[in-house]
């Protein structure tokens, strides 16, 4: 079977899909389509992985008290996150909406399992670490993906991974890597969130280049 050629006009179109991809902070209530969540599963699935391990796990949190609890997890770590900030920025964090937990249909959990046989450990025996990178290979493909059905895709990372673990009652072994809110976004941005707020502005390519 020959590799697919791609257009100009679709290798445009990709580019547009990466400039369009945000984090979502503002979610609609609407519920998902029937089997969408499930279908931007398998295509993370598809992410390149260290050694073929595929050691992303992901966790569907439905349950009304579990969400309760991450809910309730992250203001706690936000609020350490706020107290942390120098006094001058402390207004300015405290404006940011930094997570859309409350309106957001979808809720899932992801986890790197650092005890999976599967790969045979190839890749990772100077780099375990690799195991985490290919679970955040597979959060960047379904979020493409999300984004290439007009579904948004927001990452919470301020969150205390060991509560969170027990709350979802996963093995002890597994780190967490993200936790993703998922659904129709309230607008669409071209710009970052963290831009338009003021917290930070995107760089040049040029600004992270480096050659030996």
């Amino acid at each position: 079977m020959s590799a697919p050629r791609f257009s100009d006009a679709f290798r445009a179109e990709l580019h547009e899909l990466f400039a369009w991809r945000r984090d979502v902070r503002a979610f609609r209530p609407d519920p998902l389509p029937q089997g969408a969540l499930e279908r931007l599963l398998a295509t993370a699935c598809l992410a390149p992985s260290v050694g073929l391990s595929q050691p992303w796990r992901f966790v569907l949190v439905d349950d009304p008290a579990r969400r309760a609890a991450v809910r309730a997890n992250f203001e706690r770590a936000n609020g350490e996150a706020l107290a942390a900030e120098p006094s001058e920025r402390q207004s300015l964090y405290a404006r940011l909406k930094l997570a859309g937990l409350d309106d957001a249909p979808g809720h899932v959990a992801v986890f790197a399992d650092p005890c999976t046989e599967q790969g045979h450990g190839l890749g990772r025996r100077t780099m375990p670490e690799a195991l985490d990178y290919s679970a955040v290979l597979a959060i960047h493909t379904l979020w493409l993906a999300a984004r290439a059905e007009g579904i948004g895709v927001g990452w919470v990372s301020i969150l205390d991974p060991a509560p969170l673990a027990a709350t979802l009652e996963v093995p002890a072994t597994w780190h967490f890597v993200g936790y993703l809110c998922i659904g129709f976004a309230r607008a669409d941005h071209e710009v970052p969130t963290l831009e338009t707020a003021g917290w930070e502005c995107r760089r040049p390519p040029e600004t992270f280049l480096i050659r030996r």
